[in-house]
Parts: structure tokens; sequence; C-alpha cells
């Protein structure tokens, strides 16, 4: 090993390599499920090589004991997958977003495999998963990615604590914002179906020999479908800023 590296040489790419490897495996685009693991590890374990020279220095002495370096392990992994998953639950606005928009238009029995998640879902929730990762890399925020990666050395430097508080209050937080979000990016659609549906009843009522199901639903379908594609350009830029001041929040 001292032929090529020293064991703190090795020990420190290792650390860095944990945070990076747990950050990778869930951050938006790198890290969906449609990207094989081994790509993922292999962009993970490249990128601590590049980090290794600017962080290395960082990183103290080899613990004395096996215990304390894999306690110091477990940390690095566990920060990383806070940060990957908060990055991933804020994604998970636009699923949100299109499931609330399939069942408002009826549409939620249209199934498809969502790459990201690597399981079926509605087939507009996955077009705005899609999308949202389609957005990430064409406004560059994937580039925000790395530098939210190595701010986040600086946030939760090696040998500290580990901030059980801090990390569960932003998860809450990141959550909660993202079902809101949600909710507010399908509000056109709601509302459409909202009172589309109360007329609907108004003309049942009014006209009880009306085959109204047979006329309301695809007119549902076609103005919730309508309105959707006239609030997308829209939808996904709100999105995208919620998602820039998120990325914020770590640099």
């Amino acid at each position: 090993m001292d032929a090529y590296a020293t064991a703190p040489q090795v020990y420190a790419a290792g650390l860095i390599f944990a945070r990076l490897g747990a950050m990778m495996m869930l951050m938006p685009g790198v890290g969906d499920g449609s990207v094989p693991a081994r790509v993922r590890l292999a962009f993970a374990f490249l990128f601590a090589l590049m980090m290794f020279p600017v962080l290395g220095g960082e990183v103290g002495p080899v613990p004395a004991t096996n215990g304390e370096m894999f306690g110091q392990i477990l940390r690095e992994v566990l920060i990383g997958l806070m940060i990957g998953t908060i990055l991933r639950t804020m994604l998970g606005a636009l699923g949100i977003a299109g499931e609330i928009v399939s069942i408002q238009s009826t549409l939620a029995f249209s199934q498809t495999t969502n790459p990201g998640q690597a399981q079926p879902s509605t087939s507009l929730s996955t077009f705005l998963t899609v999308m949202g990762v389609a957005l990430i890399m064409a406004a560059d925020l994937h580039h925000m990615f790395l530098a939210a990666i190595i701010s986040s050395y600086r946030l939760f430097p090696f040998g500290g604590d580990l901030p059980v508080g801090d990390a569960a209050q932003l998860a809450v937080q990141t959550t909660a914002q993202a079902f809101a979000l949600g909710l507010q990016l399908a509000a056109p659609v709601v509302v459409f179906s909202l009172i589309f549906n109360i007329a609907a009843g108004l003309v049942g009522r009014v006209m009880p020999q009306f085959q109204i199901f047979f006329v309301a639903t695809p007119l549902l379908v076609l103005g919730s479908l309508a309105i959707f594609a006239l609030s997308l350009g829209v939808l996904g830029m709100v999105w995208l800023d919620h998602y820039r001041d998120l990325i914020g929040t770590f640099l």
C-alpha cells in the first residue's frame, strides 16, 4: 500500500467516497433508478479521486481503533444520505402534482414505469418527473449539485458531531414544502375539476334523464389536459425556482 498511497491517504479518500457515494445514489439525474448502480458508484469514485487533493488535508489522523473508524465512515454515509434524500424529496413535488392531476382528470388508471423511481406511477407523474430532471440539466443546476457537495464539507466538517436534530427539521420542512408545492402546481386543474364537477352535478339534478357520465367524462379529460398543457411552462419554472432555492441552502 505504501508504494502507491499511505494509510492516512487511503483513509481520507475512503471518507470522501463514503459521503459522495451516498449522495450519488440518491441525487436526481445521476441517482435515478434507471442508471445502473455501478455507473453511479464509478462516477462517485472518480469524483472522490478528484476531490481528494482539495479535501484530503482536512481529514484527521487514522483512528486508533476499528470502532472509531467505522463510526466516522457511518457518519459520512449518513450525511450523504441526508443531503441526497432532501434533494430527491423536492423532486417528488412534481410527482405529487402529477398524481393529483391524474386523479382529478380521471387518468389515474394510466400507469407507466417511472425511470426515476424504477416502479410504476401515473403517466402524468412520470412525465413531470422526467421533465424535472431535464430542467435540472438544461438550467445547469447539476453544477450547483457539485458546488453543494463541496460546500457540505464546510457545513459538516470531518470529525464533527452528526447534526441529527437539524437534519430531521430540514427533512420535515422539505417534505411539507414538497407536498404544498405539488398541490400548488396542480391547482389550475384542481380548480377546473371542482367547478366542472359542480356544474355537472347541477345538470344531473336538473335533468335526471341526461346521461351525464358519458358526456362529462370526455369533457373533463380534455379540459384537464388542456389546462395542464397551458400551465406546463409556468409549472416548470415555479418548481425550478424552488429547487434552486433548496440547493442554495447547502452553498
